[in-house]
C-alpha cells in the first residue's frame, strides 16, 4: 500500500551502492575482503587499528587504508579494516535520527544515490568503505530497518547497562548508533557474539577513538552475559492501564500512545499481535503488468530463474516475496515493465474502484502512482485516468513508470493542490479516487521509521485535511458517479468516522457496499473494504464507495 504521510510532498529518498575506487584500488579491496556472502559476520583482518596521527600531525595510514591522488584532487581514503556494511548502517541510522534519510530498501546500485550515500559516510566517519556487494546491501537494509523498529526496546536496555543515566543521555550520536547495531545483532539477528563485539568495537575505535571502543566492548559484553543467563532487565507489565502500556511500549518498541489506542479499540491480545506483525520482516508483493502482455506465469518463471522464493497471491496479478528484492531490481523486471511493487491491499482498493473500459477516472493524490497504473491497466486501452498530485517530482516519476508500462496514452498528469484544482476545474469524472494522506498505521511493518515520526496530535491535523480533501474531491464527481475514499490506516477515526462525517455534510452521496468487488472476508459490517495485518497478512487499508445522486 502506498503510505500517504504528511506532508503531501514527501519523497522517499533511496540509496544504492557506494562510490567505487579506481580499478587497481577496487581490486585490492576485493582481495582484502575475502569471498562475499560466506558468513553472516563481517570479515576483517586481525591487527591494530590505524594510528590517527603521526609525526607533524600527518595521519599515518596503515596498509588497510588506500588513498590516491590525481593532480590536486584527493580520492577518498578507503578503510578496509572496519565492517563495511556496519559503517554504512551506522551513518544511515545517524541521518535517519536527524530526519535526513528514510529507512527503506537500498536501490539497485544507482550511481547517483550510491555516491551521495558514500559522501555522507566519508564526511561523518572520516573515511569511505569499499564497494558493497549484494550481501552487504541486504545486511544494511536488515540492520537499519530492524534497529529502527526496535529502537525503544534497545535504548531501554542500553540505558539500563550504562553506569549512570547521564552516560546514556549524554552519549554522542554515532556511538549510540554503533551500540544500537550491536544490540540488535545480538538480540534479534543472533549473529555470533565474537563477530558483533569485535566488529562494533573496531568501528567505534576507528570512527571515534579507542575509549569509545572500550565502552562498546564493556556494554556489549554485559548484554551477552545477561542474555546467556536470561536476565535482561525488562520492565514488568503491572499497575494501571497507563503503566502497563508504558511497559508494553518498551517490550514491543512502539510509542505509548499507539499502544494505549490499540488496546482500547482492538483489545490487548489483538494489539500485541499487531505490534508483533509491525516488528516482523515485511514481505513485498509484485503485480504483473498485463498491459505489456505478461502473465503471472511469466513473472513466476523469471523469479524461478533468479532463484527468488515466491508465493502466489489470492489476487491473480500478484506474487509475494520475502527476500530477493535486490535480485528483482537488478534483473530489470521493473524497468522493463514486467511488474510493479505493490501490496495486495492496494490492489483491492483498485477492485473497489472497479475501473471499466471507457470511463474517466480522477486519482486525486496519485503519487507514487501504483493505483494509478493498476486502474489504467484495467481500462483495456479505452478511457482516461487523470493523475493529480501536489508534488511535481513524484508526478514525473509516475509518468516515467506509465511510459514503461505502455500506459502513458491513458494517464494524464495534473500538477496542483486538489483543494485549489477542485475550485477552478469544471471537469467531472465517472469515478474519483481519493487515496488520502493518512497516519500510515496500516503499513508500519514496511515503514519502520513511521512509528517514531507520528504523534497523537497528528491525527487531529490529518482528520481535518482528510475532510477538506473529501469535500474537494466530491465536487469532481459527475451525477450518478462514484467517489472512492481510501487510506492505508487501520484507525476508525481516519476511516469509518470520516465517511460518516462526509455523508452528513453531503447528503447527495450514499455509501454503497463493496460486496462483489472484494472477497467477503475483507468486507466490514457496514459494507466497507478493510484489510487487517493480523487477520489477512496484508498491509492495513480501508476503502468506501460513495454514489452521487443524479440530481
Amino acid at each position: 500500500m502506498e503510505a500517504k504521510a504528511l506532508p503531501l510532498s514527501h519523497f522517499r529518498a533511496r540509496a544504492g551502492s557506494p562510490l567505487l575506487l579506481s580499478a587497481d584500488a577496487s581490486s585490492a579491496a576485493r582481495k582484502g575482503s575475502g569471498a562475499p556472502g560466506r558468513s553472516r559476520a563481517s570479515r576483517y583482518d586481525a591487527g591494530a587499528p590505524p594510528s590517527r596521527a603521526g609525526m607533524n600531525g600527518v595521519p599515518k595510514l596503515n596498509p588497510k587504508f588506500s588513498t590516491r591522488r590525481a593532480g590536486t584532487s584527493k580520492v577518498p581514503i578507503i578503510n578496509f579494516e572496519v565492517s563495511h556494511h556496519r559503517a554504512v548502517a551506522a551513518v544511515r541510522l545517524l541521518r535517519a535520527d536527524k530526519g535526513k534519510a528514510f529507512v527503506d530498501l537500498l536501490n539497485e546500485k544507482a550511481n547517483d544515490s550510491g555516491e551521495n550515500e558514500m559522501g555522507y559516510v566519508e564526511r561523518t566517519l572520516g573515511f569511505s568503505t569499499r564497494h558493497l556487494d549484494d550481501r552487504d546491501i541486504r545486511l544494511v537494509t536488515v540492520i537499519v530497518a530492524g534497529t529502527v523498529r526496535w529502537k525503544r526496546y534497545i535504548d531501554y536496555l542500553i540505558m539500563s547497562l550504562c553506569s549512570e543515566e547521564k552516560v546514556f543521555s549524554n552519549m554522542e550520536p554515532l556511538l549510540l548508533q554503533i551500540l544500537r547495531i550491536g544490540f540488535f545483532e545480538i538480540l534479534k539477528l543472533n549473529v555470533p557474539a565474537y563477530a558483533v563485539v569485535d566488529e562494533n568495537v573496531r568501528l567505534a575505535k576507528v570512527a571515534l577513538r579507542p575509549g569509545a571502543g572500550n565502552m562498546v566492548n564493556a556494554i556489549l559484553r554485559k548484554l551477552l552475559l545477561l542474555k546467556e543467563t536470561d536476565s535482561l532487565p525488562l520492565p514488568k507489565i503491572e499497575g494501571d492501564d497507563r503503566a502497563q502500556a508504558r511497559a508494553l511500549s518498551i517490550i514491543y518498541s512502539h510509542p505509548v500512545w499507539m499502544v494505549r489506542r490499540w488496546i482500547r479499540f482492538l483489545g490487548k491480545e489483538e494489539a500485541l499481535k499487531l505490534m508483533n506483525w509491525n516488528n516482523s520482516d515485511p514481505y513485498f508483493s509484485l503485480r504483473v503488468n498485463t498491459t505489456n502482455g505478461y502473465t503471472r506465469d511469466d513473472l513466476v518463471n523469471r523469479l524461478e530463474d533468479l532463484q527468488v522464493h515466491y508465493e502466489k497471491s489470492i489476487m491473480d496479478e500478484f506474487v509475494r516475496i520475502r527476500e530477493g528484492m535486490q535480485a528483482v531490481l537488478q534483473a530489470g523486471l521493473l524497468k522493463e515493465g514486467m511488474c510493479a511493487v505493490q501490496d495486495e491491499s492496494a490492489g483491492f482498493v483498485v477492485s473497489v474502484v472497479d475501473p471499466q473500459p471507457g470511463e474517466t477516472i480522477m486519482d486525486c493524490c496519485a503519487a507514487p502512482g501504483g493505483k494509478t497504473l493498476f486502474m489504467a491497466s484495467r481500462l483495456a486501452g479505452q478511457g482516461k485516468v487523470s493523475a493529480l498530485d501536489i508534488n511535481k517530482g513524484r508526478l514525473r516519476i509516475l509518468m516515467e513508470a506509465a511510459k514503461c508500462h505502455n500506459l502513458d496514452d491513458i494517464i494524464t498528469d495534473i500538477h496542483g493542490d486538489l483543494r485549489l484544482y477542485a475550485k477552478e476545474s469544471t471537469a467531472k469524472y465517472d469515478k474519483v479516487l481519493l487515496d488520502a494522506p493518512c497516519s500510515g498505521l496500516g503499513v508500519l511493518s514496511k515503514r519502520a521509521d513511521l512509528r517514531w515520526n507520528r504523534q497523537f496530535e497528528d491525527l487531529e491535523e490529518l482528520v481535518f485535511l482528510q475532510d477538506e480533501l473529501l469535500d474537494s474531491a466530491s465536487s469532481l464527481v459527475k451525477p450518478g458517479g462514484i467517489l472512492i475514499y481510501s487510506t492505508c490506516s487501520i484507525d476508525h477515526e481516519e476511516n469509518e468516522n470520516r465517511v460518516t462525517a462526509f455523508v452528513q455534510r453531503h447528503p447527495e452521496f450514499t455509501p454503497q457496499g463493496v460486496q462483489g468487488f472484494v472477497p467477503a472476508e475483507f468486507i466490514t459490517d457496514d459494507g466497507f473494504y478493510s484489510s487487517s495485518p493480523t487477520k489477512h497478512s496484508l498491509d492495513g487499508a480501508f476503502a468506501a464507495r460513495l454514489v452521487r445522486s443524479m440530481h
